[in-house]
């Protein structure tokens, strides 16, 4: 980079801060559209619909700035894990997991959790996508419309791919660079397991039965490159889009059936402000449908149940909670090898089963170990590795409920993972293949030995997995689009039985999507756009 540009950065940087000081300090009492969260699909919304200056915009975000170190390295995204920039949420007690409470980190911060995640860029598989359509009644949210649209979004950095990637977007794309040997070896176990490679995990690889590849990632010129860096960084500078941080959404305002705006709290006050035209929540699949909770809206039982005035009655929100779930498998090194970009260079997606449509299998190298509270008695290597891999289709499912009508109240989490049979029938395929991946010949050069979990069978592979589960992070489908009675969106992402209110973030998912959730929330996010555009005319 040259120090014209740097230069150049430095006081676009300044002129952004200087704009948003002076929008956020003296804050209007209404926008044409608000969007609250700046996460990776609110950015989308937001930058979208700020290119029309005749629109202002507010962007309200609960968390703070990413300027931060912990954010911008790609190799510390672990440290944001429990710190101010983690919503910090955890789970009930589960007994499909032997009783265990997991974290169920979510980012807090510009950029969500795009700004605390592994930056992988994953489109999802073709299956997913037309899946939704169905799920919605609407081909534009089929297939070929979100690979349009992720040609649309991109500035693909690698070879050259015209019928999948696009190079004039907003989205800095790029295979992991100089990858850890730890990642091609990872790409020549699959050849020995009769798994095909190939050069990216986003072109033809997701329209069949899957293979693996090296990472794509969201990383430019060495640092992470959010959805909020894509989109909404580049133009702070614009007086139509003021961008609030430290502002917690408590619940939307509706009059008769129309959302007319939103309540937030920002340094111990309250204060109300109004949309003319739309609300869009973009606060994940835990936030999102808290707020509708607390707004109203929701299963009418439940809302009762907590005193809590019944707007209108959608009993789907908060169900349908699904997440990947992974469990890990460590191999020691024979001798120490420093970690390389985010630390996760390689994926793999594959079936336990040969007669599924797609893989249901969601596997990557992580170059240090990963283990469980309880798995850590296995004895951690001061040097080693993990295959971090799971369910990218569970059948289990689960369910946010209100503690109390108090909005600062932590939801019940249930997350319910392995409570389906075919979750852990899966669950076993897929650390049997871990293993057989580990113990590859490709592999051996690298490692000293197998840590966890060593040939286990029956019963006591099925304690492991039940100890080893952790959270992918990927927590969505909690407002689900669809036509049925437990769906939330239409296919305009309009709240059912509510005007001027729309969600746009993976909440909307009928089923959570095949591998890392971010791509497909940006997808989200641009549709959500294009629709709000098309009704505002701007």
């Amino acid at each position: 980079m040259t120090t014209g540009t740097t230069q150049q950065d430095h006081d676009f940087a300044r002129r952004g801060a200087e704009n948003q000081a002076r929008l956020t300090g003296d804050l209007s009492d209404s926008y044409d559209f608000i969007v609250c969260g700046a996460g990776s699909s609110g950015s989308v919304v937001a930058r979208r619909l700020a290119e029309n200056g005749a629109a202002s915009v507010l962007l309200i975000e609960a968390g703070g700035s990413d300027e931060v170190a912990a954010v911008l390295e790609p190799g510390l995204w672990p440290t944001n894990l429990g710190s101010e920039r983690d919503w910090n949420f955890v789970a009930e007690p589960n007994p499909h997991l032997n009783g265990r409470s997991l974290p169920m980190s979510m980012g807090k911060g510009l950029g969500g959790g795009s700004s605390i995640n592994v930056m992988v860029w994953a489109r999802g598989h073709r299956s997913d996508w037309d899946y939704f359509a169905k799920e919605a009644g609407d081909e534009r949210w089929g297939y070929q419309a979100a690979l349009d649209t992720y040609r649309r979004i991109e500035n693909w950095q690698g070879t050259p791919d015209p019928d999948y990637r696009g190079t004039g977007g907003p989205v800095w794309v790029q295979p992991a660079k100089e990858p850890n040997p730890l990642a091609h070896a990872m790409l020549d176990a699959a050849g020995e397991l009769g798994i095909p490679t190939f050069d990216s995990p986003n072109g033809r690889m997701m329209d069949g039965d899957g293979g693996a590849a090296i990472s794509d990632m969201l990383v430019r010129d060495g640092k992470r490159h959010s959805l909020f860096r894509a989109y909404v960084h580049p133009v702070l500078d614009r007086p139509n889009l003021a961008v609030l941080t430290g502002a917690t959404v408590l619940r939307i305002i509706i009059a008769g059936k129309r959302a007319t705006g939103v309540e937030i709290e920002r340094d111990g006050r309250r204060h109300t402000i109004t949309a003319r035209h739309e609300t869009v929540l973009s606060l994940g699949a835990i936030q999102t449908p808290r707020v509708l909770m607390h707004s109203g809206i929701g299963d009418e039982a439940e809302l009762k149940r907590v005193g809590l005035l019944v707007v209108q009655h959608l009993p789907g929100v908060g169900r349908n909670l699904q997440d990947h779930v992974s469990f890990g498998c460590t191999w020691e090194f024979v001798e120490p090898i420093a970690p390389r970009n985010s630390g996760s260079e390689a994926t793999l997606y594959w079936k336990s089963r040969p007669e599924l449509e797609s893989p249901d299998l969601l596997f990557c190298q992580v170059e240090f170990p990963v283990p469980s509270e309880r798995t850590a008695a296995f004895g951690v290597p001061e040097h080693g590795w993990t295959m971090f891999a799971g369910l990218a289709r569970p059948a289990s499912r689960g369910r946010l409920r209100l503690r109390s009508a108090d909005p600062h109240a932590p939801l019940e989490i249930d997350a319910n993972m392995l409570s389906d049979p075919i979750d852990l029938q899966a669950a076993i395929k897929c650390v049997e293949l871990c293993r057989e991946l580990g113990n590859a010949q490709a592999f051996r050069p690298l490692v000293k030995r197998e840590v966890m979990p060593g040939n286990l069978s029956g019963g006591a592979m099925e304690d492991y997995i039940r100890d080893a589960a952790v959270t992918y992070w990927h927590q969505t489908c909690t407002a689900k689009m669809g036509r049925d009675a437990l769906s939330v969106v239409d296919a305009s992402l309009k709240v059912y039985g509510i005007e001027g209110l729309r969600i746009a973030d993976g909440s909307i998912m009928p089923r959570v999507s095949t591998g890392n959730t971010q791509a497909p929330c940006a997808v989200i996010g641009e549709r959500a756009a294009d629709m709000l555009r098309e009704a505002h005319r701007v």
